[in-house]
């Protein structure tokens, strides 16, 4: 009995022992591209702890922004926005966060969104300034090539996104009101336009990024002018995007006015406007947040997985000016960006609420404009 006693025990001692190598061996980094200093900053994410330890800087490129992580998470892709317009593929290790540099491919325009496919065997950009969208194919190295088709789209395509099931592909047009909607091969990477072509917004929304729900049942998109969200129904037989309703996400008490392309407005004119920029959904699907780049806030609602329905909550301080954050895989952190802020936040998410609290900050580059988060557990 004693025998089988102290076997049982050295079990569990083993047991104890693997499990507490395996939390050491766990990881989560945070990458954060800096574009005026050309630089990617990374980070370790201590989710136990709660904080952000900076961990080395890397050089990219003059204006490097959107950034995209392969979906077996080896690879980080980086879009320089200053000539040679081109896309930088950086192995990812998992044991450091360290990247490393293995090749890169041009691109037809300043890309202001890049994306993979599901599989991890092309990238969509979507170009602003050209109203493109490109695919690019990804070697079997998970090296991204030169593009190879570039499409005419709506005025200022801002963000491009595969369906869950990748075999549509949809485009945000914020010149347009409109979101492109097209059949996607996942064998050949081609796009061709889908039967309708797009799905509108609201007139004036200035529709910027948007996601599917995790359940693959809604689209969300939000709108750079009115701060507001677009709900959309998705059919995953036809590829379409039928709108349902639009829930405001700006706070009446921020006295903001409408929005509109920075180009438009003239010179003198500081009336503050409405400048949303991001926009990410808890893993669940149970709290989605927004951000204003003028009020420097994250606006949270709540989020009903089944029906889409959303209720806007509450708006949130943040670092200045946040252009990009994101969401850890497990739905307890965000981490800010602020382009004219010298730090990033990490902040706790309530799962009950969706309150956003300050754990930690670390320093980063100039005008940090994209944040990406990858977790080894």
């Amino acid at each position: 009995m004693k025998r089988t006693t102290t076997l049982a025990a050295s079990l569990l001692m083993g047991t104890a022992i693997l499990s507490a190598c395996l939390t050491a061996q766990a990881a989560t980094y945070v990458y954060v591209s800096n574009a005026d200093d050309g630089v990617i900053s990374s980070y370790t994410l201590d989710r136990d702890a709660g904080t952000l330890t900076p961990l080395a800087t890397t050089q990219a490129g003059d204006s490097v922004m959107p950034m995209a992580v392969s979906p077996d998470r080896q690879h980080l892709y980086a879009s320089i926005r200053s000539e040679p317009y081109r896309v930088v593929t950086y192995r990812i290790d998992a044991q450091s966060g360290k990247l490393t540099r293995q090749g890169s491919g041009s691109l037809p325009a300043s890309m202001a969104n890049i994306d993979t496919d599901q599989s991890g065997a092309y990238l969509f950009g979507a170009a602003y300034v050209g109203d493109v969208v490109s695919v690019s194919p990804i070697d079997a190295d998970g090296v991204v090539q030169d593009s190879r088709q570039v499409v005419e789209t709506g005025q200022h395509a801002h963000a491009m996104h595969a369906s869950p099931d990748n075999r549509y592909a949809f485009a945000s047009n914020l010149g347009d009101d409109q979101i492109a909607q097209f059949r996607f091969d996942p064998e050949t990477g081609q796009l061709t336009p889908n039967d309708p072509d797009a799905a509108s917004t609201p007139d004036q929304t200035g529709p910027r990024h948007f996601l599917f729900t995790p359940n693959g049942q809604h689209v969300y998109a939000l709108g750079e002018f009115t701060g507001a969200v677009t709900i959309y129904a998705y059919d995953s037989d036809t590829g379409t995007l039928t709108r349902q309703s639009t829930v405001q996400g700006v706070a009446d008490s921020l006295n903001l006015a409408q929005g509109m392309k920075r180009d438009m407005i003239q010179e003198g004119d500081d009336t503050p406007r409405i400048w949303a920029a991001d926009i990410q959904i808890t893993p669940d699907g149970r709290h989605l947040y927004t951000s204003e780049r003028t009020s420097s806030t994250i606006s949270a609602f709540e989020a009903d997985p089944e029906t889409g329905k959303l209720t806007y909550l509450r708006s949130t301080e943040v670092e200045t000016q946040p252009r990009g954050f994101q969401i850890d895989d497990t739905g307890k952190y965000m981490v800010v960006t602020g382009q004219l802020d010298d730090e990033i936040g990490l902040y706790r998410i309530n799962p009950e609420d969706g309150m956003l609290e300050l754990a930690d900050t670390a320093p980063t580059g100039k005008n940090a404009n994209w944040v990406e988060i990858v977790s080894y557990d």
